[in-house]
């Protein structure tokens, strides 16, 4: 197998010469209802766990299958200091933040 990626051509020029009449405009509300209220999950996807650390900003992702081992990486998580967590399942979306926990 090579190390390059094939490639998929896309089809940005023909969305580009697209009469303005073919696409439904969308409020603001719209959009907003649709991406934060409806996010859906594959099915083989059992939860998304995103952590930012607050002094670098550098963010990390974790996706788990199994509820036990995303349960796991939260609780690690909660125990380290100035982390923010975002965990995503198919029903709720939480944030938890950690100030200056003692290790």
């Amino acid at each position: 197998m090579s190390g390059n990626k094939k490639y998929f051509p896309n089809n940005w020029q023909n969305y580009k010469d697209a009469p303005d009449e073919m696409f439904m405009p969308h409020t603001f509300d719209e959009v907003m209802e649709w991406k934060l209220c409806n996010w859906e999950l594959p099915s083989s996807v059992c939860c998304i766990i995103r952590s930012q650390n607050n002094k670098t900003g550098k963010v990390k992702e974790y996706i788990y299958q199994r509820h036990k081992d995303a349960q796991k990486k939260v609780y690690e998580l909660l125990h380290t200091p100035d982390i923010e967590i975002l965990v995503c399942d198919h029903d709720s979306i939480h944030q938890l933040i950690t100030e200056g926990v003692d290790e």
